[in-house]
């Protein structure tokens, strides 16, 4: 995070608005003090719950970037996501459906892509699926699938395809957050995706031509279709009467399976 900029940013906010850094502070619910330290570059220092509430109380959002070796943390999360890909069109293409990976579209200047867009040739149903190796924040992924969903007849034809419905299907890589935030948004869930686990896969096996349904699937969560594996780390040992690099509070950690150097 770049405390420099995000200060300069909250100041220019709060001046556009005409407020004090009083007023700001009692809308965020925090003490002046605090949007004080934020606008000098100091906000690296304090919880990112409480910038999160100095920026929204501005009508802006906080946005926090992780950046390790370049490009390298893109290339791993990439990784997961085609993982979790490979699983869907296998499971797609055993039963039938047509598949296409990364489908862009470009609908009266909406633009953006779809991670597999399927078509059930026997029952014309055209299947639009989002592939989340994680969960981001949920408002703004279900506008999106929202506005893919929206334009799918369209693209679709494009291909060549028949569309008689449309439906949308959720599929989500990593079991652990998936239960958490099913746990933490039930009500949001059960609107938008009523049906879950081995029924969405019985359709998916049998689709029904009726326009509108809306699954959830959670691969890592089936017996035999394990997608994402959690890495568990251990301390490296080391022998009595070697001398360690660190000292023992500060144990260096390894992946199973690798030695250290």
């Amino acid at each position: 995070m770049d405390a420099i900029r995000l200060g300069r940013g909250i100041r220019v906010l709060r001046q556009r608005r005409g407020w004090r850094q009083e007023d700001l502070a009692s809308a965020a619910g925090v003490s002046r003090s605090v949007v004080a330290r934020v606008e000098q570059g100091l906000g690296d220092r304090l919880p990112v719950v409480t910038l999160a509430r100095i920026a929204g109380a501005l009508g802006a959002r906080l946005v926090a970037r992780l950046d390790w070796q370049g490009e390298q943390l893109d290339r791993l999360i990439d990784a997961r996501h085609a993982a979790v890909v490979d699983v869907v069109v296998a499971e797609l293409t055993r039963h039938g459906w047509l598949c296409v990976t990364e489908a862009t579209f470009n609908v009266y200047g909406e633009r953006g892509s779809v991670d597999v867009l399927a078509y059930h040739q026997a029952t014309g149903v055209v299947l639009v699926v989002e592939v989340k190796s994680v969960l981001p924040e949920l408002g703004g992924m279900l506008a999106t699938l929202d506005r893919k969903v929206r334009h799918a007849r369209r693209f679709a034809a494009d291909r060549g395809w028949r569309p008689v419905a449309v439906a949308r299907l959720l599929v989500i890589g990593d079991e652990s957050l998936a239960r958490r935030r099913l746990t933490e948004h039930r009500a949001v869930f059960d609107a938008a995706f009523p049906v879950r686990g081995w029924a969405a896969r019985r359709w998916l096996a049998n689709p029904d031509p009726r326009h509108g349904w809306s699954g959830l699937w959670i691969p890592s969560g089936d017996r035999h279709m394990v997608v994402t594996r959690r890495q568990r780390v251990r301390p490296v040992r080391v022998e009595r009467g070697t001398p360690s690099a660190n000292p023992p509070r500060d144990r260096q950690l390894v992946t199973r399976g690798e030695r250290p150097a």
